[in-house]
């Protein structure tokens, strides 16, 4: 997804204006009921770069001989190869010595890996989720950012989102935050949410949405115009 808006930006820090003339990669991790995703797309829009999510999914099916019904099967979901990976001497985080000899969950996770990465390097754009933050990790203009909040604050996002009630609602979190946490361990080696491993994080609960995207908007412009 892309957004019609002026790809020139205005820097408020100094009242000049940046031109967005080399390729940007913003990754956004998330806990389930921050508004992650809200925040990334409201980011790219104010940014006036695209917007990639389920792009990936659809991307991957057309340049891979996966199809796009067993990745979307298997998007963002912990493998059950665990043992498969020990016998084959595969260690979480390596992609493996032959992508034919993977299985199934590991050869999605490379052609989704591998897609984020043509991606990057065609255009610029926010990522949301996938270990984009882990494809890109050798990009220089790549701002890695993650979006949590307070377990009531996501309850209630969820709820008002998805119309179930407190217990239901935490069940879900709870369920795709083990999810995302055991997809990301596995694949990458490093700890889901931890702070070393990007380069931002911020609590959407503390401004709100708009807010955390004007927080977010800023910092991304001064670290454009300072590369």
């Amino acid at each position: 997804m892309i957004f019609e808006v002026n790809s020139i930006i205005e820097n408020e820090s100094n009242g000049g204006r940046m031109k967005m003339d080399k390729k940007t990669a913003i990754t956004i991790s998330r806990q389930f009921g921050s508004g992650g995703h809200e925040i990334g797309e409201l980011l790219a829009q104010r940014l006036g770069i695209h917007f990639i999510d389920r792009e990936v999914v659809t991307e991957t099916a057309k340049t891979s001989d996966i199809a796009q019904s067993v990745i979307e099967s298997m998007d963002e979901k912990p493998t059950t190869s665990f043992l498969y990976s020990l016998v084959m001497g595969l260690k979480p985080g390596k992609l493996g010595p032959d992508e034919y000899d993977m299985p199934l969950p590991q050869k999605v996770f490379h052609a989704e890996y591998n897609t984020i990465r043509r991606i990057a390097a065609e255009k610029s754009a926010v990522f949301v989720g996938r270990c984009a933050d882990y494809a890109l990790k050798d990009t220089v203009r790549c701002v890695r950012i993650f979006i949590y909040a307070p377990l009531d604050a996501r309850i209630r996002r969820i709820d008002e989102r998805m119309k179930v009630d407190r217990d239901r609602a935490a069940e879900l979190i709870e369920k795709a935050d083990k999810n995302r946490a055991s997809y990301y361990t596995y694949y990458t080696g490093n700890k889901w949410g931890r702070a070393e491993n990007y380069d931002i994080c911020i609590s959407s609960a503390l401004c709100g949405t708009e807010g955390t995207v004007d927080s977010l908007e800023r910092i991304v412009k001064n670290f454009l115009d300072a590369q």
